[in-house]
Formats: structure tokens, sequence, C-alpha cells
């Protein structure tokens, strides 16, 4: 009579679990999903050389995290690009880095160092919304003015949507996507809006010219006609995103 033990019905769920936590366990393919947190597409050298790596290594890492679903790749040409799969897979990587973050942080170990991670804590691209202090803010103003509640989850008001469409924002809602969620923020340990609307918002401060990308990295800041732009029409005071604005 057989008396082997019989597989638990949430083994495959486990076996799925750890093999998603072997991919980020290890700082290369790590580093290449917080680099594709900006939200573009990045070639297989773009990482290789953020990361510090050979291109051979990167093409072995980038193929571990393609077959794992986190990445999804595109060909165009001779190059290969790759770019996380979906929001989830964003949220995913935010969150875990953002658990990183209970202690002290790091001291940065130069200057450049300290000045790029100054930069991603004033504003950033989270995959494809905003973050950082920048984000924060703008969160907080609308729920100040009514335009989002946070009190039972994430959500849009009627006057939320009538402000997006009052900046001629369209939003998506026809997609498994939610519409609004909050997403934990790792430098400011608070939520900012993510969703359908945070893309959106993202997308059309960048497009007017409200906000700007620094370099080539996930960084951001607010222009003069952006700072001018959020004072009226969500009433963030100027001061609070300037460089050397207030941190609370």
């Amino acid at each position: 009579m057989d008396r082997s033990p019989r597989p638990r019905p949430h083994d495959s769920t486990a076996g799925r679990l750890a093999a998603l936590a072997a991919l980020l366990a290890d700082e290369t393919r790590a580093s290449f999903c917080l680099a594709l947190l900006d939200g573009r597409a990045w070639t297989a050298g773009e990482l290789a050389r953020y990361a510090g790596v050979a291109p051979s290594t990167a093409s072995e890492h980038l193929g571990r995290l393609v077959a794992g679903g986190l990445l999804a790749e595109e060909r165009q040409g001779r190059h290969r690009y790759v770019r996380l799969v979906d929001e989830r897979a964003a949220h995913l990587v935010e969150e875990l880095a953002s658990r990183t973050m209970s202690g002290e942080p790091e001291p940065p170990r130069s200057l450049r160092a300290a000045s790029v991670g100054s930069a991603l804590a004033r504003g950033r691209t989270c995959y494809d919304h905003l973050a950082g202090r920048l984000g924060i803010r703008i969160t907080e103003a609308m729920t100040v003015r009514g335009l989002l509640r946070q009190d039972t989850g994430f959500a849009l008001t009627e006057a939320g949507l009538e402000w997006f469409d009052a900046l001629g924002i369209s939003l998506d809602r026809s997609g498994r996507r939610p519409l609004v969620r909050g997403c934990l923020d790792w430098t400011e340990r608070r939520p900012h809006l993510a969703g359908a609307a945070g893309a959106a918002l993202c997308a059309h401060v960048l497009g007017v010219g409200w906000c700007e990308r620094v370099g080539s990295g996930r960084a951001v800041r607010v222009t003069p006609t952006g700072l001018e732009a959020l004072s009226e029409t969500l009433g963030v005071a100027p001061a609070s995103l300037a460089a050397d604005g207030p941190a609370a």
C-alpha cells in the first residue's frame, strides 16, 4: 500500500511563487527590472551597460526574465528590445523595492549617486505613472480637493472625473486595468496614484510640457510651466516641488 504523502492542492502555486522569487533573486536581473520601471523599452546592450555586465551575461539573464513572464521581448530590425510585461509586473517590482527601504537608507557612495538619488526622490516615473515627491504631492492635492478618495481604497469622485475631462485627459475604462489604485512609494513611504488614471495623467504632464525627463533614466522634473499649472489646477505649492523643498 502506497503511504507516500499526496501533493497538497497549493503545491503548484508554491512552486510558481518560488520560481517567480528566483527570477529576482539575482542582483543583475533585479537591476534590469528596476531600470525598466521607467516604462520604456531598452535594448539588451543598454541594460548590459547599465548593470555593468557583459552582453552575453545580460542576454542570459534577459532570457530567464522573458521566459518567467516578467519581461516582454520585441524585435525591431537587428535590435532586441525588452520591457516589463505589464503594470502588474511593474507594481510587483516597485512594491518589493519599497520593502527594502524599511530601515535607514544606505549612504550614497559618490556625488553622482547622491544626485541621481535626489532626483529620483523628487520626481520619477513608476512604470507609466508619477512617483516620488511629485507623485505624492499630486495625489495629496487631489485628495484634499475632493477629486480622489483614499478612505476606502483609491477611487475617483465625480468631481475627479470632471477634472480629468476639463483637462482634456481621456480615461480608458474599458480594459481590465483598474481606473485608479494606490501604489506604495518606496521613497515617500505613502501611496501615489496609479492605474489607468495615473498613467493618463503622467502622459498628459509630459506631453504638454508640465514635466520633462531628466537624462535617460526615470527621473522627471517639473518645468516652470508645470509649477504654474499644478498651482492653478491643484493648489500645489511650487516650493514643495523645488529641489530643496520640504520632504513632508
